[in-house]
């Protein structure tokens, strides 16, 4: 995998702490840290960071609040930024939704004539597939998962010689850029909890740039003098109905094994098999942390429970880290007094179908959700 590398020592002696805060509650408050170019921005990142009410010690990093309502919108930025000043114009993408839907927006936004062709799986979150259509994107529905997408993203660059015609495939991990832009969310747990890093961070993963990305930016920080030497314990979370990184680190594997038969109705833990497992998999290793899967009944379960509770209406994905947080804490992996981040990594409003149906066919012979979850989730 290709990582955008910085003069660190150069940067430290203009970039510090201070020098932040006149700056835009933008990710691009960061570009010391970020490739040199005008960026292409919609307002993306310094998303909030909420203090839970329930738990006193726990902050819920808000990524529903980005463009397009999800965290992608942090390296789709990023990526199309980088792919406008290289001069290309036709991006690809597979894509479980939403970052479907940052990229056709960003390519909107960046003008010139760059195109957006979008590969997704034909039963994506309704929403995805009208944004990505109303801001004027090539979408191809595919009969499959997200693996299926890329195979078809894959099989055309090789039919078609997409490099000779301005084509660029920005899938994850297959360019170095939207590693960079998710990697501006540590930044900014760092920044918003006065330079300290928390105990643990809690990150629901699909493709995990975002947990890869976050690690690349403790190194940097604690290079630059931002920090020390701590880190978080880092904490995977996957759909019971996906979860290859958990099966991969109980057996402990260094990578993964293809999913099979992935089902679930977080989208976008529906990854059957991560392209940076393995840089997944050490850095749970490296820091002390671990992975573990919800299930979808406990995943709709939080969704509703964080509405009712926090007044956050999550995305079925976010809504995972709370599960998780219950389960560590029942454990004991992580008392009362750990500071802990959640994420929330998208709005459950791009799930409106997705969750109604759950609830529907969750219905029958149960206890509803908002009761139900007094099983799972209650006080300490």
């Amino acid at each position: 995998m290709l990582y955008a590398r910085y003069d660190l020592a150069a940067i430290r002696k203009t970039f510090s702490p201070a020098s932040l805060l006149p700056l835009a509650p933008t990710m691009w408050r960061y570009d010391a840290v970020l490739p040199e170019a005008t960026p292409v921005s919609l307002g993306e990142g310094f998303t909030p960071m909420l203090r839970s009410r329930e738990f006193p010690n726990v902050f819920i990093k808000d990524e529903g609040l980005n463009p397009t309502s999800s965290f992608k919108a942090r390296g789709l930025s990023a990526a199309v930024t980088m792919a406008r000043h290289f001069g290309l114009k036709k991006l690809a993408i597979p894509s479980a939704g939403n970052a479907a839907s940052a990229l056709a927006a960003y390519v909107a936004a960046a003008g010139g004539g760059m195109e957006a062709h979008i590969f997704m799986p034909k039963d994506v979150p309704a929403a995805n597939r009208i944004e990505c259509d109303y801001y004027g994107a090539k979408v191809t529905l595919v009969d499959g998962l997200i693996s299926d997408c890329a195979r078809k993203v894959a099989e055309l660059k090789e039919r078609e010689g997409w490099k000779r015609e301005g084509w660029f495939d920005v899938s994850t991990t297959k360019e170095p850029y939207r590693v960079e832009g998710k990697k501006t969310m540590g930044y900014e747990v760092a920044e918003q909890l006065g330079w300290k890093l928390p105990q643990g961070i809690i990150y629901p993963t699909g493709g995990g740039v975002g947990l890869l990305g976050m690690w690349k930016a403790f190194g940097e920080m604690e290079e630059l003098g931002f920090i020390g030497p701590e880190r978080p314990n880092m904490i995977s979370v996957q759909s019971a109905g996906c979860a290859p990184i958990v099966k991969a680190w109980d057996e402990g594997r260094s990578v993964t094994e293809m999913w099979p038969h992935a089902s679930t109705l977080a989208a976008g833990l529906r990854v059957p098999k991560p392209y940076g497992d393995y840089l997944i998999l050490d850095i749970l290793k490296k820091s002390g942390g671990l992975a573990l899967a919800a299930s979808d009944q406990e995943i709709l379960q939080a969704t509703r429970h964080w509405a009712e509770v926090e007044g956050i209406f999550a995305a079925p994905e976010g809504a995972a880290s709370l599960v998780a947080y219950q389960k560590l804490r029942v454990s004991g992996f992580f008392s009362s007094d750990d500071t802990v981040v959640l994420f929330n990594t998208g709005s459950g409003l791009k799930y409106l179908d997705v969750l109604d149906r759950g609830a529907r066919e969750g219905s029958t012979g149960q206890v509803p959700a908002s009761r139900a979850i007094a099983g799972i989730i209650g006080p300490y």
